[in-house]
């Protein structure tokens, strides 16, 4: 994992396993676009995917007016979108919400990972969410069936597009879970999402390569740290422009002129502070290329 807002994780988001991925949407399914594409397109299936220019701004610490010339907002799926900009919505798809833990272990128990012992399996970085347990078609539905009620709200809001976080949690389940459960769960989320009309976005995960459009059905990509952990070209050579990139204040290693210059960055690459602080706090750093 690379950041840790308040009660949302933004995690590290393989592999894809065709058969367990099944009914993944296709590139062009919907307005997905490859990555030779340039503008953004809406499909039959009325979303837009992510455009291929233009300012961002991650918004997930807390929702506040966007800067001069931000153009694309990514908010929690409980708030509301930033008026006059292509809006993503941040649902946390594999792990749950420190608030909804008590919703899932009562209405939900068989949904939550469990170890040997019967206990729920949390997350080791951050011990108040507990992972979802991706291992049969059964539970996936049931997950999918809980967060859909989230999927509704990012659109009926006025959202244009959805990310779901958390997609690698089978790295941290002990062997419990598998890239294929996953990433079946993961095509089942961008079905829902397309369902409602919006784009949905892959969060970080370099190695799914081309597959993640391909296989899974993603139309575009959320990475944190692509250009300080060299990942960049994994997501445009898969996805072309309709990436963005987020870097952090207190990793950086280097100066942010430098970062902009990199001729392998995304074109929408922007700096953060850690905890994706409001303008109102005196940790607040933003800046874009």
């Amino acid at each position: 994992m690379r950041v840790r807002t308040g009660m949302l994780t933004v995690a590290m988001t393989v592999v894809a396993v065709v058969a367990l991925a099944g009914c993944a949407a296709t590139p062009g399914d919907g307005g997905g676009t490859g990555p030779g594409d340039t503008t953004a397109r809406t499909s039959g299936s009325g979303f837009t995917n992510l455009p291929t220019s233009g300012i961002p701004d991650y918004q997930l610490g807390g929702s506040y007016t966007p800067p001069s010339g931000v153009t694309i907002v990514e908010r929690d799926s409980t708030d509301r979108p930033a008026a006059g900009t292509y809006s993503i919505c941040y649902v946390n798809g594999f792990q749950t919400q420190p608030g909804d833990a008590r919703m899932w272990l009562r209405d939900h128990p068989s949904a939550v990972l469990r170890s040997a012992d019967g206990k729920p399996v949390s997350d080791p970085g951050w011990p108040d969410e507990m992972l979802l347990d991706t291992t049969t078609a059964a539970k996936r539905s049931e997950i999918v069936d809980v967060l859909t009620t989230s999927i509704a709200r990012c659109a009926d809001r006025g959202f244009d597009a959805v990310e779901f976080d958390n997609l690698d949690s089978w790295t941290r389940s002990h062997g419990a879970l598998t890239r294929a459960g996953n990433l079946a769960l993961a095509a089942a989320f961008v079905r829902a999402g397309h369902d409602h009309g919006l784009a949905v976005g892959q969060k970080n995960t370099p190695q799914l390569g081309a597959s993640g459009r391909k296989t899974t059905g993603f139309d575009f990509v959320v990475s944190e740290e692509c250009v300080k952990y060299q990942e960049c070209f994994a997501y445009t050579k898969a996805y072309g422009e309709h990436v963005i990139d987020i870097e952090y204040s207190d990793n950086i290693g280097r100066s942010w002129s430098s970062v902009c210059s990199d001729d392998d960055r995304p074109a929408m690459t922007i700096l953060r502070d850690r905890d994706l602080v409001t303008p109102s706090s005196d940790d607040y750093v933003y800046e874009h290329c």
